[in-house]
Parts: C-alpha cells; sequence; structure tokens
C-alpha cells in the first residue's frame, strides 16, 4: 500500500471517493440529486488544473495498483483563487450563483474531503491518510491542518479525534453549520 500524489489518469476513482464526502454539497452545487451529473461535474474539475477539485491538490493511496482512497486538500490562503472556476462553471452551466461561504483561511492547509473506497471501508485506511498528513503537513512542514465535521457525522468526527484533531469553532458552508477541527505540530 503506498500513498502518493494523485495524476490525472486517476480521476474517476478520486471523483467517487470524493462524492463519498460531500455528495450533498455537489448536488447543491448542480442544483439536483442526479449522482452521474455530480460525478461528472466532479470529473471536469478533477482532470483540470489550477481549481479546488483538481488532482494536483489530491493524494491516492494504492493498493495492487487499485486508488482505494482520495484526500483533497490545499492551501487555505489560496481558496478564493481555487474556488473561482468552480463558481464560474455553475453560474454558466446551471445558470445558477450561490453564494458559497469560506470554509478555510489563510493559516491552514485544509482537507476539503477525504474518501475511502466503500469495498475498503473499516479497514483503518481514513486513519493512515490522516497520519500520512499529520507527517508530512504538521510535523515535516510545521504547518496547521484543518477540516470541517458535518455535526450529523459522529464517526467522522471520532476518527479526526482520534488522529490529534481538535475543535475550533464552528463554520457555515451553504447555509449547513459545521465543527472546524484542527491539528498543529505542538511546541518541543
Amino acid at each position: 500500500m503506498i500513498i502518493r500524489k494523485a495524476n490525472s489518469n486517476d480521476a474517476e476513482p478520486i471523483a467517487e471517493h470524493i462524492l463519498l464526502a460531500m455528495e450533498d454539497i455537489v448536488h447543491t452545487y448542480i442544483g439536483q440529486k442526479d449522482y452521474q451529473l455530480a460525478k461528472n461535474f466532479l470529473l471536469h474539475f478533477i482532470k483540470s488544473e489550477n481549481n479546488q477539485y483538481s488532482y494536483q491538490n489530491c493524494f491516492v493511496m494504492e493498493e495492487a495498483e487499485q486508488v482505494i482512497a482520495t484526500v483533497n486538500l490545499y492551501d487555505g490562503a489560496i481558496l478564493k483563487e481555487l474556488r473561482q472556476p468552480v463558481i464560474d462553471y455553475i453560474n454558466e452551466q446551471f445558470n445558477t450563483y450561490l453564494p458559497i461561504e469560506d470554509e478555510t483561511q489563510a493559516g491552514e492547509i485544509y482537507i476539503d474531503s477525504l474518501g475511502v473506497d466503500p469495498s475498503q471501508q473499516g479497514k483503518g485506511l481514513g486513519l493512515k491518510m490522516l497520519t500520512f498528513l499529520i507527517d508530512e503537513i504538521v510535523n515535516r512542514n510545521q504547518q496547521t491542518l484543518g477540516l470541517l465535521v458535518d455535526k450529523h457525522h459522529p464517526n467522522a468526527k471520532k476518527l479526526y479525534l482520534k488522529a490529534g484533531f481538535k475543535q475550533v469553532g464552528t463554520k457555515v458552508l451553504l447555509g449547513n453549520s459545521f465543527e472546524h477541527l484542527q491539528i498543529t505540530r505542538k511546541p518541543r
């Protein structure tokens, strides 16, 4: 099992994993509950560069040449820049304007989504991915890692707390309230 930077050839499993984490949000973006349309929406961005869902902002976990987990993350300081192509596409393709609140900010590397293939869930892969990110981003690069967790997903919150994240507040995204969690390197 390896964790590596994603490439554009990983787009299909990345889209499926991201949808596991944020299908409701993508349905809000496109204005309808259609799995294939939501997946196509994500594929458009995953295969492209310089946007928040791009393969450039993903790590994948691979086993036996199969991508079994994905994490999408980026520097919170450039959220607006990375989000603009998404907003423009929503406006053009779906003739919709959505006021989307900022779920992150400068000073944190933001985990936008983390998804594990359903056939691989329950094996601790999400925790392994988080441990990898904590080692790379928090311990080696001395940066803060942050994420939002839906209050209606206590198992996800339990996983993040087990990994060492602490609640630092709440944030609103698309009108819904989320708990904001972070992990920062402890001073020596």
